[in-house]
């Protein structure tokens, strides 16, 4: 009994053993059949591999040595290196000349490395890589357009201008630019001016620190006429007689201030790397002479222009090169030459490439101006006498102030239902004839824009603030 039990344990280690033993396992080649070969041999480039044939061979030889490399190991065995990519025939011979095989050889581009990279530099990235025509062939769907560069540039390292791109690029590739342009132009003149006037009653002479006054109107004084400027704002004129000597004394002063205020808010969308632009203003008829002598009219644009192209870098970074202008016409400084009077354009323009985020800010441009001018005319020697010295000269003061802030924001966007996008029209209804005859309005109920804004509370500081 109890050599039974040991003879069954002996077995079983014995069992055990054989089952845990490590198995030897020899190098995979493939196999070359008499005949032709039934699929190419694939070699990745740089890489080797065995090829063994079924019968003993005496010749070997490649097609084209610049794209494998062959060497024989034994009368079975071939050693068959990829240089570069391409197709070319291997040609085994027999003993008596006669034809083992023709072997079609295919060196592709060494995608298992390429991948390995791949995975390192972009991972979590489903990009699926194929061969194709000795070339590398990319598809799948990626997460933003710099991470595909990426991925073609490391392409084109392996198989240079072989590269098929078949990826596509995720999220959202459309881009919204807000574009606000503030424009602010303040304008104060101030200007004093004495005319003195004496002469006799049939003669009337002047002596002005600004010129001749007119003397068709009011008299003053005697029969004499001596009367101010119908231009001028805020002249004073007295005159006496003396016997049969009329003086006149005009003083003229004048003040002004002026404030203009641009401002505008273009939103423009576009396509991820497609330019867009914007244009809110007209086109001004220039006149352009030919070398022929004929006339022909160019149309100049003018008002708020703004082209931008957007690129989605990665994520929510967008990229943005940015032209934006603000021009108007300025009759001012025009000229006039062959019967056509052209006038001049104020334009103010920036053109930049900045890069920021999905919501950031930032201002591209400011501009401040600030132009002074003071002008003083006087009677020689009369306008240097102390205090009587006044009545003989003219002040003109003027301050010109200009400040320009061009901000832009972008933001990815997606297209959304027609249901909930609202028009400015949809905000005023035409009136009925009850409401326009009887009670005179122009327009009928308004609907949505204007309630809303009257319910909203403006508590607290809102709106724009000028010093």
């Amino acid at each position: 009994m109890s050599i039974d039990r040991f003879t069954k344990a002996v077995v079983t280690v014995f069992a055990l053993a054989v089952a845990f033993a490590p198995v030897t396992t020899s190098a995979e080649t493939l196999r070359v059949l008499r005949g032709s070969a039934t699929a190419p041999l694939a070699v990745p480039m740089n890489r080797a591999i065995v090829v063994e044939s079924d019968e003993p061979f005496t010749e070997i030889s490649i097609a084209n040595p610049g794209i494998a490399d062959i060497s024989s190991l034994s009368d079975r065995t071939i050693y068959l290196l990829g240089k570069e990519p391409g197709r070319t025939t291997m040609t085994i011979l027999g003993p008596d000349g006669r034809l083992i095989s023709n072997v079609e050889v295919q060196v592709t581009p060494d995608i298992a490395e390429f991948k390995e990279r791949l995975e390192q530099i972009l991972p979590g990235e489903p990009i699926e890589v194929r061969t194709a025509n000795n070339g590398i062939v990319l598809s799948g769907t990626v997460s933003s357009t710099a991470r595909l560069d990426r991925a073609m540039e490391l392409a084109e390292r392996y198989a240079p201008e072989r590269v098929s791109n078949l990826m596509s690029v995720g999220g959202t590739q459309q881009v919204m630019l807000k574009v606000r342009f503030a424009e602010m132009q303040r304008a104060v003149s101030k200007s004093l001016a004495s005319s003195l006037t004496a002469g006799s009653n049939s003669s009337v002479g002047n002596l002005s620190g600004l010129g001749p006054v007119a003397t068709s109107g009011a008299s003053v004084g005697g029969s004499g006429g001596i009367a101010s400027n119908s231009d001028s704002n805020g002249a004073f004129l007295f005159g006496f007689n003396a016997g049969g000597l009329e003086v006149g004394i005009l003083l003229e002063a004048l003040e002004s201030r002026g404030v203009v205020r641009t401002l505008a808010e273009p939103n423009l969308t576009a396509l991820s790397g497609q330019e867009a632009k914007f244009l809110a203003g007209g086109e001004y008829p220039v006149p352009v002479a030919q070398e022929d002598g004929q006339i022909t009219v160019e149309f100049k644009p003018f008002g708020v222009e703004l082209v931008f192209t957007p690129r989605v870098v990665d994520g929510d970074i967008i990229n943005l090169e940015l032209l934006a202008a603000v021009s108007s016409i300025d009759p001012a400084n025009g000229f006039t030459a062959n019967g056509f009077t052209i006038s001049a354009f104020k334009r103010r323009e920036t053109s930049t490439t900045v890069e920021m985020r999905d919501g950031e800010s930032f201002a591209i441009a400011g501009l401040l101006s600030d132009d002074f001018t003071n002008l003083k005319g006087q009677v020689p020697w009369l306008g240097d006498v102390p205090v009587l010295g006044s009545l003989f000269r003219s002040v003109e003061y003027s301050r010109q102030q200009t400040e320009l802030v061009i901000i832009v924001t972008p933001h990815l966007v997606t297209p959304t239902r027609g249901q909930a996008l609202a028009l400015p029209t949809d905000r005023v209804q035409p009136p009925s004839e009850r409401d326009m005859f009887l009670f005179g309005n122009v327009d009928g109920p308004t609907a949505g824009g204007a309630g809303e804004v009257a319910r909203q509370d403006f508590s607290g500081s809102y709106g724009y603030v000028m010093e």
